[in-house]
């Protein structure tokens, strides 16, 4: 596929594609998986499952808006199996509340795409971001999941992502693989309980106090062969980098031993390599999986931080359309933390990425 500065940019993958729409407050959220093998049986329980980890609502950690997000896949499936033909996953806004946001229509709120999308287009939708909102990721879960659930099923791969930090409460370890049972255990999905705990606390106190808070969510893929990726500018950890930091929030990503490498030396974070029985691995992992920007057989560990939620309920200075400085107070349905919700995207774009490899 032939990438250009005309290539439009709802759309994601060169064999699997997978292609976004709809806006905050609009109809519907969605997206079109085209490139998918035919003859696969789809469990839509697991596409839902995912999609429910996404949604709002959840609890009272979350965004109040209710929405069911039932999926209604409308094409590409024929007796419960993929066809070849493209997949139009559809997700209904059924509690959409556009007036909620009148009074933002002509004001730049702090840290969103209200300006940018402006300067941009020249027009915007202030209905709770429009096409900038999260919300739109619903699509991508729907398209993301079935991915995901093919490679475990057809090429034992599996992806795991946990909370690992909240705020300035964090894990001691960060690259390990956890179970969903354990994961989904925890509100804020940390699995390690007494952690969790204090990330709910801490939650709970930027929410009482009208503010909010950020975090990192480390996603650990295993079953990966050697050999995965392509080298230069097709990196398997470039094209992971590339559709994580496209998630909505996001502001760092990091694989294997990240920045904390950058003050070790060689002899402390060189991974050796071993051979036992034929299989070859590595003794440590410092290099999350990749090795040349191509699967070594190990784990593939990468992190990402999400930054706090941009909408708050105290006052912050900023302009209006006509550069007039105001001051405004947020109001409306948001999360105090929108990490814990952002597990199963990471999982989607990260199963999109290998799915758009090995498929």
């Amino acid at each position: 596929m032939k990438l250009s500065i005309f290539e439009p940019m709802n759309s994601f993958g060169r064999h699997i594609i997978l292609t976004s729409y709809g806006e905050s407050h609009g109809k519907a959220v969605g997206s079109v998986l085209d490139g998918f093998p035919a003859g696969f049986e789809v469990d839509i329980s697991f596409i839902q499952q995912q999609l429910d980890r996404r949604k709002p609502g959840q609890s009272n950690l979350t965004s109040p808006r209710k929405e069911s997000d039932q999926v209604d896949i409308q094409s590409g499936i024929f007796d419960g199996k993929t066809t070849g033909a493209p997949i139009h996953f559809q997700l209904l806004n059924m509690d959409a509340k556009p007036q909620d946001y009148d009074h933002l229509k002509e004001v730049f709120r702090p840290s969103h795409a209200d300006y940018t999308y402006h300067a941009k287009y020249g027009v915007r939708d202030h209905r709770g971001g429009g096409r900038s909102s999260a919300r739109v990721t619903a699509g991508w879960v729907a398209g993301g999941a079935l991915v995901q659930d093919y490679l475990h099923k057809n090429h034992n791969i599996s992806i795991s992502s946990y909370v690992s930090q909240i705020g300035n409460v964090l894990m001691d370890s960060t690259d390990k693989k956890f179970t969903l049972p354990q994961i989904d255990a925890s509100l804020v999905r940390c699995p390690n309980n007494e952690v969790s705990d204090l990330m709910i606390q801490a939650v709970e106190q930027a929410k009482l106090s009208k503010d909010s808070l950020g975090g990192v969510i480390t996603c650990v893929i295993s079953g990966i062969k050697p050999g995965v990726g392509n080298p230069v500018f097709g990196k398997l950890n470039a094209l992971l980098a590339h559709a994580i930091m496209s998630i909505n929030a996001t502001k760092g990503f990091e694989i294997g031993g990240g920045f904390n490498m950058a003050s070790k030396k060689g002899s402390e974070v060189n991974d050796n390599f071993t051979n036992k029985g034929g299989i070859i691995r590595t003794q440590s992992n410092f290099s999350g999986g990749t090795q040349g920007g191509i699967s070594n057989g190990m784990d593939i560990v990468f992190r990402v931080a999400f930054k706090p939620t941009a909408t708050i309920g105290i006052e912050q200075n900023t302009l209006n359309t006509s550069q007039d400085e105001i001051v405004i107070e947020a109001a409306g349905r948001h999360d105090p933390c929108v990490v814990p919700r952002a597990v199963p995207i990471v999982e989607s774009m990260a199963a999109l990425v290998i799915g758009d490899l090995i498929i």
